[in-house]
């Protein structure tokens, strides 16, 4: 069957380190609660709480994707139904209020000798920041394993030895599985990963909440240090400072591009435009401004900024309508890397 663009109903996740900026994102909820996270699509195993998503609208509203995905695995998944049963990415928005835990995911290796775990990959997209915020990110490569170990351990000043980078609203931050990172206070991101939720708190700041506990031993399994950390690749990409591909009505910037997914930013001017869907879904997050998707046989669910549609692969001839200009991430898995972008 063909189906329709897709918006999901968003999971708010209540965090020690959250905030209220999420309303403005069109999320309800009292304004003394700290919502940390919002997850827009996701489709997590059963042992994740809360962890599945149902569509908000259209004719598959109240279902949740994994049921969806169930029913007919190639009109959501397209050619990726060969290879797995359930959408192969997680998309959240964050709001750090406060700073989060110094902490690092579990890379192949780890989650090789331990099935429970999962390999979490991911990237930020800053959609608001506030002056002088930063985010961390690596750790110093003249720090050894064994002293980074001990200062852990025994409460040393690990911030003094982590990398500091500004951020500002546009930026793009990769974040590979292994690599030691933390998001700042007053930063409000959409994040991208790999469906996930293996994290190891290394340090949190001294909150000392039961709650929340550490994981060291976990994390220096599966940490990277020294020259180890750098792939080659940029940790930050600013799209301020990418020049665009242009075609008319539209501009569009590689952000980042991972062995899991791909992100562009693209700008469109108002009016209509097509959207390409190839053998495999697309996701879309809008990061300015509003229109709506819709298919070939009319329907049609809206994208505002902090919206996340997932266009499957089955989906006629979907259309971009909107009356402004807009602002999306574009969000391909597995990624594209023949499409080549200044």
């Amino acid at each position: 069957m063909n189906l329709p663009p897709l918006r999901f109903n968003p999971l708010l996740k209540t965090r020690a380190w959250g905030g209220n900026r999420l309303q403005q994102f069109g999320r309800a909820f009292p304004k003394t609660t700290r919502i940390g996270e919002s997850w827009d699509l996701a489709d997590l195993p059963d042992s994740i709480e809360d962890g599945r998503s149902t569509i908000a609208d259209g004719p598959f509203e109240g279902l949740l994707l994994h049921d969806l995905i169930q029913r007919d695995p190639s009109a959501v998944l397209g050619s990726l139904a060969k290879a797995t049963m359930s959408f192969p990415l997680l998309v959240k928005l964050l709001d750090a209020r406060q700073n989060l835990s110094v902490q690092v995911h579990p890379d192949a290796d780890y989650a090789d000798r331990h099935p429970e775990a999962s390999i979490k990959s991911e990237a930020w997209f800053v959609l608001e920041a506030d002056a002088d915020s930063v985010i961390y990110r690596g750790i110093d490569p003249s720090l050894s394993v064994e002293d980074f170990h001990e200062m852990a351990r025994t409460g040393g000043p690990i911030l003094e030895h982590l990398i500091r980078i500004p951020v500002r609203r546009g930026d793009c931050v990769r974040l590979p599985s292994g690599i030691c990172h933390a998001l700042g206070a007053g930063v409000l991101v959409a994040e991208v990963q790999t469906p996930s939720d293996t994290t190891f708190r290394i340090w949190d700041w001294d909150r000392h909440d039961p709650g929340r506990p550490l994981h060291l031993d976990q994390a220096m399994e599966c940490m990277r240090f020294g020259v180890a950390q750098n792939d080659g690749m940029a940790a930050v990409t600013r799209l301020d400072e990418r020049p665009p591909v242009e075609t008319p009505g539209c501009r569009r910037r590689r952000l980042c591009l991972t062995p899991d997914f791909t992100i562009d930013h693209v700008e469109f001017d108002p009016g209509s435009h097509a959207v390409t869907v190839g053998s495999t879904p697309l996701v879309l997050l809008a990061t300015e401004g509003a229109g709506s998707i819709e298919d070939s046989g009319g329907h049609q669910t809206r994208i505002h900024a902090g919206d996340t549609v997932l266009v499957p692969a089955s989906c006629d001839e979907p259309l971009l309508r909107t009356a402004t200009s807009i602002s999306l991430l574009e969000i391909d898995v597995p990624p594209r890397p023949g499409i080549m972008l200044a």
